[in-house]
């Protein structure tokens, strides 16, 4: 089976779309924008660790929020529908994410991860361990 048909078959068609065509979830759609449970958000391709909820906002924009991811994300220019802005993608399975912006709280950097929510899992804190992430709880602690 290729990757492109594993992926169809495992992801739904709108965690395929985003994560492997760039889409954009609608605004306010997405489960994780009003969403603020205690834990981390992975890679719903890959499992790579991607964002804590310690660093998650609302924003009020439609997509869940981010001030600063928890490892290096891949950026790339993007320059569709006629604007300019600046894609993230995770760096093991190079999943589209989302957008970042500088207009994020100041204080906290100033940057905004604009990141759908198909493209994240939610690992919950009293799970960490037992899902294989446990280093991550001591950012908790």
């Amino acid at each position: 089976m290729t990757k492109e048909n594993e992926l169809k078959k495992r992801l739904t068609p709108m965690q395929y779309a985003v994560t492997q065509n760039a889409a954009t979830e609608p605004a306010f759609s997405g489960k994780y924008d009003d969403f603020f449970e205690k834990g981390i958000y992975v890679d719903v391709v890959s499992g790579e660790p991607l964002f804590s909820s310690l660093d998650k906002y609302d924003s009020g924009c439609g997509w869940p929020a981010f001030t600063k991811p928890l490892a290096k994300l891949t950026q790339r220019r993007d320059q569709s529908f006629g604007m300019e802005r600046t894609e993230v993608r995770s760096r093991q399975a190079d999943s589209h994410l989302g957008h970042v912006f500088t207009d994020g709280p100041l204080d906290q950097g100033g940057l905004r991860y604009c990141i759908n929510s198909a493209a994240l899992r939610f690992i919950p804190y009293d799970q960490l361990t037992e899902a294989g992430y446990g280093e991550y709880r001591k950012i908790f602690e």
